[in-house]
């Protein structure tokens, strides 16, 4: 029986995440500097916290402006999670899309530079099953290649 190649590159990237996932709480890639978005992350995550969710996983990544950044989690099937982008200030266009586990993409959110959201993308999501999901934030900027982003996925616990 042929395998697809897809299908196998994608089982790769679950079991290399999953490790990665499972051995700390923050998710290191490759980071960078966060110092333009701590103010957001530390009012996120107390507003966050105050309304009964928990960090899950957080992360600080350096990513390439038109290159999707895979993220493989596990999620549960029934509970509710938030979701949270935040991309560097000066790119133009932010874009979060989200698939499970049969690659069927479950959330498609976009912001662009001077909307109301501005550079944060935030979303909730209830698993219709208990499976990985893999979402793939992206940036776009014209003056930079290297762009820092941070991910924050929460789980409602109260």
């Amino acid at each position: 029986m042929p395998v697809n190649p897809c299908r196998a590159i994608s089982t790769l990237v679950i079991i290399f995440s999953f490790t990665t996932l499972h051995s700390q709480d923050v998710i290191n890639q490759e980071s960078c500097d966060i110092t333009p978005f701590r103010n957001a992350i530390d009012s996120l995550k107390n507003t966050y916290t105050s309304q009964g969710y928990i960090v899950l996983r957080e992360a600080s990544m350096t990513m390439e402006s038109e290159y999707e950044m895979p993220i493989v989690v596990p999620m549960n099937q029934g509970s509710l999670y938030q979701f949270v982008f935040i991309g560097d200030p000066s790119s133009k266009l932010y874009e979060v899309r989200m698939y499970d586990w049969n690659e069927k993409q479950v959330i498609y959110r976009k912001n662009q530079w001077g909307d109301v959201d501005g550079n944060i993308i935030s979303y909730s999501y209830v698993p219709q099953f208990s499976e990985y999901h893999m979402i793939k934030p992206v940036q776009v900027n014209k003056t930079k290649k290297k762009l820092c982003g941070y991910v924050l996925l929460l789980k409602k616990v109260k």
